[in-house]
């Protein structure tokens, strides 16, 4: 017996299969309900009541039991509004309808109700029967996809897909501006198509590690424009997956990095020119001092041109870095190089890698180049048995470096009777980026201890 029977029927027996298609109903994991022929509910199961949140009075409560409606669109809905209130107001189930409800806990839940007319014996609409379905996650998905897409398409990267054998299938706005191609142009044609002739051995290796599951991450290569220029881009590629899990494609990232690599090429090239107008400014003012000061001591003179041939060294370490910064590792090999090429054994180095400005590098270089020169002609590598041990470390104190030069083993020291010009610089120079120098002419060797903001 059905339920339009069901309740069109009569005695006890109708009202026994009544009572039993309503147990049927209860027990039914999809949420429905059931109205009379003025929308009145006059049942609903337990899915229906977990999926309003709520369980609506049968008294009172017409066309739907959700809390609060809305059109799939946010506008709000009224309650005789609503696709089964049209049903029965019509006579014609409205079908394929999309709403949002809203239950008494604030969640809101897009479904799609499915409204079926109930009539009796005689064919008089006795009421509606309406089921709801959850398409929540549905429209999550969707909307997810919508907001891929839009990423995608909108993206100032070129993305493209393409199958096993290295097919086209998707192209984006990026790739038009990047490549040249319309989509029509692209899709379906061997990806080959943007590949250089002397460059077509890439493809196959790239495919045959997308097909062992493997990523591509930020190579740098060159591909051919639809006008047949050339363009630099970095390249990642990703492995595609269907549902199963099987590897049916990879997906392309190609950004244009044409302008990082014209900029790159121009600093090279200033890069080359200071070092040249540097080396070329360094000698000319040896030159100048050799003229003005060729009656000084020849000592003096070499300390001079020793000085120099430092900073020269200091700058050339600074410009093959580009400039920016310098490793205090590499500062010191490079400061400290001209000593230990027969003293190695007898000079240690020991601290951490930290970046330090070029003007910091260029200071250190020539405060180590003076605190060794001094060791060399007077302190522990004047004589075969002395020994050099240079430490560094950051201080507590925030971007702070601290230098510590310990000599021993060599002649006795005697602190001087005079400031020479060594000392002098050491102390002023690093005055002067906030920092200071310690010097302590202990019997067994110089201690000096140096600090500086990094």
């Amino acid at each position: 017996m059905s339920i339009a029977e069901g309740m069109a029927g009569t005695g006890l027996t109708a009202i026994a299969a009544q009572n039993q298609d309503r147990e049927i109903l209860e027990g039914l994991p999809v949420a429905l309900y059931l109205t009379d022929a003025q929308g009145r509910l006059t049942f609903y199961n337990r899915a229906a009541a977990e999926f309003w949140g709520r369980r609506p009075d049968l008294s009172c409560e017409y066309w739907c039991g959700s809390w609060r409606l809305y059109w799939s669109d946010g506008r709000a809905m009224k309650h005789e509004e609503c696709p089964l209130a049209v049903t029965l107001r019509t006579g014609v189930p409205l079908l394929g309808a999309e709403a949002i409800q809203e239950r008494p806990d604030g969640r809101r839940v897009f479904f799609r109700p499915h409204p079926a007319l109930l009539y009796d014996a005689a064919g008089r609409i006795t009421g509606a029967l309406n089921v709801l379905v959850d398409i929540g996650s549905h429209k999550e998905a969707e909307l997810q996809d919508r907001h891929f897409a839009a990423i995608v398409e909108f993206s100032d990267d070129a993305i493209i897909s393409k199958n096993l054998d290295g097919i086209i299938l998707s192209w984006n706005a990026g790739a038009r501006r990047v490549f040249g191609y319309t989509d029509e142009e692209a899709i379906g044609r061997p990806v080959l198509m943007l590949i250089p002739e002397d460059r077509h051995d890439e493809e196959p290796d790239i495919l045959r590690r997308i097909r062992s599951g493997e990523r591509i991450d930020h190579y740098e290569t060159m591909r051919r424009r639809k006008d047949g220029s050339l363009v630099d881009i970095s390249l990642t590629v990703s492995p595609i997956k269907n549902e199963k899990g099987e590897i049916i494609g990879a997906s392309k990232i190609a950004r244009d990095i044409s302008e990082r690599r014209k900029a790159e090429k121009a600093k090279e090239l200033l890069l080359h020119e200071i070092k040249h107008r540097v080396k070329n400014t360094l000698g000319t003012v040896q030159a100048i001092a050799f003229q003005t000061f060729h009656q000084a001591p020849h000592s003096e003179r070499n300390a001079f041109n020793a000085r120099l041939r430092a900073l020269a060294g200091a700058h050339d370490l600074l410009t093959s870095h580009e400039g920016d910064c310098i490793s205090s590792v590499m500062m010191v090999e490079r400061a400290l190089a001209p000593f230990r090429e027969e003293r190695a054994e007898r000079i240690t180095m020991e601290g951490p890698d930290v970046h330090l400005g070029s003007d910091k590098a260029l200071l250190l270089t020539m405060v180590l180049h003076e605190l060794a020169t001094n060791a060399v002609k007077y302190g522990a590598l004047s004589d075969a048995a002395g020994r050099v041990s240079l430490s560094w470390r950051e201080e507590a104190e925030p971007d702070r470096l601290a230098f510590d030069w310990r000599e021993s083993g060599g002649p006795n020291v005697k602190p001087p009777t005079s400031r020479g010009f060594g000392s002098t610089l050491i102390e002023r120079a690093l005055q002067q980026e906030h920092g200071r120098a310690q010097l302590q002419f202990a019997p067994s060797g110089l201690i000096c201890r140096l600090e500086m903001e990094i």
